[in-house]
């Protein structure tokens, strides 16, 4: 079994998942904590690369929504730990680890047939 279109594939997940998370923290300092407009600059950048990395893959949109959701929460779940610094609980992991599943179960799926 060849792992690398795997690996490939969950690193532009995560990826697709950092652009659109700073996306949307960036606008949250501003909004929240009082930060510069100016903030809103690259927080458009990084929204316009998320939508950009999403049309990197083959497959079906759909599958790739549908399997990118996993390995968004999971890289939420890091950033909630690393940028504001709360530690993941057990239950948080636990979680993870679902989704990294279903999510593999999705790829795992192959191509879509069209009714």
């Amino acid at each position: 079994m060849n792992l690398l279109p795997l690996a490939k594939t969950l690193g532009l997940f995560a990826l697709t998942a950092l652009a659109e998370i700073i996306g949307c923290y960036l606008p949250y300092l501003w909004l929240r904590q009082g930060r510069s407009a100016w903030l809103l600059v690259p927080a458009a950048v990084s929204l316009a690369l998320f939508a950009w990395l999403l049309t990197l893959h083959p497959q079906a949109s759909g599958r790739v929504y549908a399997a990118y959701g996993g390995v968004y929460i999971s890289v939420a779940l890091v950033w909630l730990w690393r940028v504001d610094g709360i530690k993941p609980a057990y239950s948080d992991w636990l979680g993870i680890a679902l989704c990294l599943a279903g999510m593999a179960v999705i790829i795992a799926g192959g191509v879509p047939t069209k009714t």
